[in-house]
């Protein structure tokens, strides 16, 4: 897995350097919190924007990697499809398991989205008009962010500080993934994989999501989204589970890197419409 995921690093960072646009402006590797643990990178992250973006929307995403791996250039591609058509994309990284365990990563995605309404104005974004998305472990710290106030309210934030979640692939109720994963990331008390679960934060006046996920995902996996989205319609919430086909778990996300795409499309059209 760490050979697969270094190669498509290199994959997506040749293709990078292959297709600059002019008017896409990059900032990358700002520090959005003290470094803390021995890795100064998971306190990072990068911002992809139009040249001329004034309060543009904005898109904070998170890698994949199961909380236990991965990097912010996994989502290069996406990042770029996007602010080439006018939106802020934040691409963060978070700490990883087995350094720490729940609650870190989402403290640390916390974070992130408090630099971001902090600072994004000085980047061409609206503070007013924040979106969270990620891929896969990614897209789970999103969710949860948007469902669990208590997250950002250590940082003086509100739901209603989210305009919407744009979820690629997530898994959702911890409950049911956690005792088939590494105990590294929930710890092996399964009194305690709840807690970190979408099941107890299901209530109305949380923020509009959509959930994105592939004909190639796990059925378990496409039930959870599948469910969560339901059960958020059933108390009001704007929500909405759409499958897009011939791809899988990790085509969904390193294919969505142009503007036809139908990934990078729906979310485009999503995070747009509050322009």
């Amino acid at each position: 897995m760490v050979r697969i995921i270094a190669l498509l690093l290199a994959v997506l960072g040749h293709n990078a350097m292959a297709t600059e646009n002019p008017l896409l402006s990059k900032s990358f590797n700002i520090a959005y919190q003290p470094v803390q643990g021995d890795d100064p990178t998971r306190a990072l992250l990068d911002v992809y924007r139009p040249a001329d973006a004034v309060d543009a929307p904005v898109l904070l995403f998170w890698h994949g990697g199961a909380l236990m791996r991965g990097d912010k250039q996994l989502v290069t591609g996406l990042a770029r499809a996007l602010a080439e058509q006018g939106i802020v994309v934040v691409a963060a990284n978070h700490r990883l398991s087995p350094a720490v365990q729940h609650p870190v990563h989402l403290q640390d995605a916390a974070a992130a989205v408090s630099w971001v309404k902090n600072h994004i104005a000085d980047y061409g974004g609206n503070p007013q008009l924040i979106f969270l998305g990620g891929h896969s472990a990614g897209a789970y710290l999103s969710v949860q962010l948007a469902l669990d106030p208590r997250y950002l309210a250590a940082h003086g934030l509100v739901l209603p500080d989210i305009s919407g979640v744009a979820a690629i692939s997530p898994f959702l109720y911890v409950e049911e993934v956690a005792p088939v994963r590494p105990k590294v990331v929930w710890g092996k008390d399964p009194s305690g994989w709840l807690e970190p679960s979408v099941s107890g934060y299901i209530s109305r006046d949380k923020p509009s999501m959509r959930l994105i996920y592939a004909d190639g995902d796990d059925d378990w996996r496409r039930q959870q989204n599948e469910r969560l989205a339901a059960a958020l319609v059933a108390v009001d919430v704007d929500a909405q589970a759409v499958m897009v086909q011939h791809r899988s778990h990790t085509t969904i996300v390193t294919s969505a890197d142009q503007a036809e795409d139908p990934v990078v499309k729906m979310i485009y059209q999503f995070v747009s419409v509050g322009r």
